[in-house]
């Protein structure tokens, strides 16, 4: 717990208060509050990124038959985690946490709770590290059988568009065929003035920098890999399970793609 600083803001956290949660201090309330100054709109885009993620590992395990996820920048606990989505379809289904956040650490515990027939477990590890990640997983999952990597809300820590996309095609290479990548990522897509600002102003107050990205970005992270439709779009409407008139664009995008 020694690394846990109470004094600097934490993306984790601001996300947690962002969605209603309770695990967060002042600090990540004070930024949270001002990073919504410039977009009012960021909780909406929190709740349909959630949202988001439910449909899609809803998807994997289901329509696609994934047994085995490894979700990569997990979070603080929330309603509807990955395993728990996972399992109500597929009570076998294997799950692999990792975060590098002490706060998230300290939850883990719920994190992983399981079904008797699958398994859950928790890696403290940074996404800029991926051999470190798939050397834990491999610990939990069977790497030669297709796994689903979830990346959301994280790539944009990695400033370097280069390294982000060289990070995807290690954890990819290292995963057989019918493999699954999710990323969704903030964009200057929607709300693109305000969201550029407000990201001015998070690297400024001393917390993990981190980058927008536009769709033509977000498109290089699923080369090689079968883009399902309807490819990379706000988070909102991939596979939406809201009528159309009640969909509104937010400022993170998604994708799913399969390895082939």
């Amino acid at each position: 717990m020694s690394d846990l600083r109470t004094d600097v803001s934490h993306s984790a956290r601001i996300w947690n208060y962002w969605l209603g949660g309770t695990d967060h201090f002042p600090v990540d309330k004070e930024v949270g509050d001002q990073i919504l100054s410039f977009v009012p709109a960021l909780p909406r885009s929190a709740l349909a990124d959630r949202r988001f993620l439910a449909r899609a590992v809803r998807y994997l395990a289901g329509e696609a038959g994934i047994r085995q996820f490894l979700d990569i920048g997990s979070g603080l606990p929330t309603a509807d985690n990955t395993h728990e989505v996972a399992q109500r379809v597929a009570p076998e289904a294997r799950i692999v946490y990792v975060d590098n956040d002490p706060l998230v650490l300290t939850h883990a515990h719920a994190l992983l709770t399981s079904t008797p027939e699958g398994a859950t477990a928790y890696v403290q590890a940074d996404a800029h590290d991926p051999e470190a990640i798939l050397r834990e997983a491999a610990r939990t999952l069977d790497l030669d059988r297709p796994v689903a990597v979830t990346l959301l809300g994280v790539l944009n820590f990695v400033m370097v568009t280069e390294e982000a996309v060289a990070i995807v095609r290690r954890l990819m290479d290292a995963l057989p065929a019918g493999s699954h990548l999710v990323v969704s990522h903030p964009t200057t897509e929607v709300d693109g003035e305000a969201m550029t600002g407000a990201v001015e102003y998070w690297n400024s107050q001393g917390s993990a920098p981190m980058t927008l990205r536009d769709r033509s970005d977000l498109l290089r992270f699923f080369e090689g890999l079968e883009l399902l439709d309807p490819g990379v779009v706000t988070c909102s409407r991939w596979r939406p399970d809201t009528a159309e008139a009640d969909i509104v664009d937010v400022t993170h995008f998604a994708g799913v793609g399969r390895k082939p």
